[in-house]
């Protein structure tokens, strides 16, 4: 299974992909100038890609801000929302933003001054503080009612939820965590690894995307669980599998893209390097996480603890589907979600 169908599990749910596509809203965006990131680079006139789905209401209070995933589009995410298997997107004004570094958005490979490995490396409180500038500066939106995301998404619905604790009345990470644990960033680093010693990377200066045999592998490795890939794929298919699962996909998403997203998860943590105890009672939004138990891309652990912090309840998904627990616990999910937006 190549890293971009992976991705795509997330937006096809048991529906057409391309029928989807089809019917998206028109991509857009806002051209936000140089944007400062924290480390105090630069990212040269950069443009942030947005789709917006449903009507705005008078009193601009029926937003609902989605964030994308590693590699992830708000094209890809068109299929969940307008099929309505994540929650019933009629009584909102849906707002899916490109995050940073997704090829859709700024990103090292669409940019014309600083390009592949010289773009700027930014984090996931860049992402959201480019997302929070185009809602108040472009969009004119100033509250939002949720804001969520899946994976990557998750992640940046808890730091929106940390950087801007006002800003909204729900913040809905899904499989997503306020900080990495060291088996998160175990993974991420070899998956990094892998990128780098590959040497048709050349270092991030390649003529065209490279094939990235290992990062697919330890994606199709921990994206489901041992129990979901044993029981989904047969012995007698494995060699099937294992090719498959390495092969490049054509449509992949570049290299350095990716490495860059996956560089800026690496440094996740809305506490900053501080006690998560200390910013749990910042946070004024309702927090709604839902994580999958055995989930071996995101560990589930921090997200769950941090609602005990907040006297909150975590939803935990009992599914053997690990990471892509979309695929299989969507309408327990679609429940949760639909509850927490009234």
């Amino acid at each position: 299974m190549h890293v971009r169908r992976i991705s795509s599990i997330l937006c096809a749910l048991a529906l057409s992909i391309s029928t989807a596509y089809a019917a998206a809203p028109q991509q857009q965006f806002a051209n936000m100038g140089d944007l400062q990131l924290e480390n105090k680079a630069t990212i040269n006139d950069c443009s942030i890609g947005y789709r917006t789905f449903g009507t705005l209401n008078a009193d601009k209070s029926n937003v609902i801000l989605f964030t994308t995933w590693h590699t992830g589009t708000s094209r890809d995410a068109a299929g969940m929302l307008q099929s309505g298997a994540l929650f019933d997107p009629a009584p909102w004004y849906v707002i899916v933003v490109d995050a940073l570094g997704n090829g859709v958005s700024c990103s090292p490979s669409n940019s014309k001054t600083q390009p592949g490995p010289s773009f700027p490396q930014f984090s996931v409180r860049d992402m959201v503080a480019s997302q929070h500038k185009l809602l108040t500066e472009k969009l004119g939106i100033k509250h939002l009612h949720a804001v969520m995301g899946y994976s990557m998404g998750g992640m940046q619905a808890f730091q929106w939820a940390a950087s801007y604790p006002g800003f909204m009345d729900v913040a809905i990470p899904i499989a997503g965590t306020p900080r990495l644990t060291s088996s998160d960033m175990l993974f991420l680093r070899i998956v990094e690894k892998s990128v780098l010693d590959e040497p048709a990377y050349a270092g991030g200066r390649y003529a065209q995307n490279p094939p990235l045999p290992m990062y697919n592998l330890l994606f199709a490795m921990n994206f489901d669980s041992p129990a979901h890939r044993s029981a989904r794929t047969a012995p007698k298919d494995f060699e099937k599998f294992f090719r498959e699962s390495q092969a490049s996909d054509p449509d992949g998403t570049d290299a350095n893209n990716s490495l860059w997203q996956i560089r800026a998860v690496l440094g996740h943590d809305i506490a900053q390097g501080g006690k998560l105890e200390d910013a749990a009672p910042r946070i004024k939004a309702r927090l709604v996480p839902i994580n999958a138990a055995q989930d071996h891309l995101v560990n589930p652990g921090p997200a769950i603890a941090f609602s005990k912090l907040r006297k909150e309840e975590a939803t935990v998904l009992d599914t053997d589907c690990g990471h892509a627990a979309l695929r299989c616990a969507m309408p327990a999910m679609k429940a949760v979600v639909e509850k927490a937006l009234r």
